[in-house]
């Protein structure tokens, strides 16, 4: 086990004061004070080895010791927690006049890296749109197979879903257009957008308006999806169909909507990748981190989602 290094004694003193200034004015925890005594230490390993006194730390410095730690595999968050402990102490020395600028002030941990969206395989997400429980309430699988190939078909998102309305209207959030095979949204940040709809989604479709005008649902209500009390289903109602839908159907992983939605984007752009057209698909208003705005013609989205997507067109010619 590596030995710490040994701070020269002015180091070492300001380092326990600091300390000592934590336990008993700040109140502290001990178990708190341990943590920032870490940081300190290692700190000191830093400043000894670059032959720089803590008080004459600047910047650059702290910049590079954040290189060799994440490169030696520290992850982002533990950085982000050194840097906290090293702030503070230079913040305290600031206070009591030691040192003009505090050199942490500025600086940030490297950023974690974002785990990948979790999406179903192809195999997997057919496998789910085309299950169909025969032991199922008729009204309730006509509509949860519908809302599922639509989730897959369009990549829609949960709040998108549930605000579709019958029918378009001025008040409508938006609607299924079955004429043009398309669905018009309203996005984040009150982006209207229109994607196409597959065959297998447009069928699935048909069938449940059919079981929901048999229902007798009230005139006045206009939800596409609603529940059994007639009102407007909410998006925690659909996660717990969806996730009860993805066990009947054997699936190893329970599936939530947003997993419909990157399985959807992930095999449109393993097929045709066309990221922009993708982009546009989903409604995201920037491609990585660059804030570009794409407009594409709907017809080249179209051609693009008809040429991709597994579900876009019916096994059997001339149905769906």
């Amino acid at each position: 086990m590596t030995q710490p290094v040994a701070l020269a004694a002015h180091d070492q003193s300001l380092v326990e004061r600091y300390l000592e200034h934590v336990r008993v004015e700040k109140r502290l925890a001990q178990r708190t004070v341990e943590l920032y005594a870490l940081d300190l230490q290692k700190l000191g390993e830093f400043a000894t080895q670059a032959q720089v006194p803590l008080l004459q730390v600047h910047s650059a410095h702290v910049r590079r010791w954040i290189a060799q730690m994440h490169g030696g595999g520290r992850s982002g968050r533990g950085i982000a927690l050194i840097l906290s402990g090293w702030r503070g102490f230079y913040a305290w020395l600031g206070r009591e006049s030691l040192v003009g600028s505090n050199p942490v002030q500025d600086v940030r941990a490297p950023k974690a890296a974002k785990p990948l969206p979790k999406a179903l395989s192809v195999d997997d997400a057919v496998q789910l749109a085309a299950f169909h429980a025969q032991d199922n309430d008729p009204w309730l699988e006509a509509r949860d197979a519908a809302m599922v190939e639509l989730l897959y078909s369009s990549g829609l998102r949960v709040s998108e879903l549930t605000g579709l309305d019958v029918a378009a209207s001025a008040a409508a959030r938006g609607w299924v257009d079955l004429q043009a095979g398309e669905a018009h949204v309203l996005g984040k940040g009150s982006k209207r957008r229109s994607v196409p709809v597959g065959s297998a989604a447009m069928s699935a479709l048909k069938q449940w308006l059919a079981v929901r005008a048999s229902a007798g649902v009230a005139p006045g209500q206009p939800a596409l999806f609603i529940g059994r009390t007639g009102t407007r289903l909410t998006p925690q109602s659909i996660w717990q169909r969806l996730k009860r839908r993805s066990q009947q159907a054997g699936l190893a992983t329970p599936v939530h909507p947003h997993m419909l939605r990157h399985s959807f984007a992930s095999h449109v752009l393993q097929s045709s990748s066309d990221l922009r057209a993708v982009q546009e698909l989903l409604g995201h208003a920037n491609i990585s981190t660059t804030q570009v705005y794409t407009r594409l013609d709907f017809q080249h989205l179209a051609r693009a989602y008809d040429a991709a997507h597994p579900r876009a067109r019916s096994k059997t010619p001339g149905k769906g």
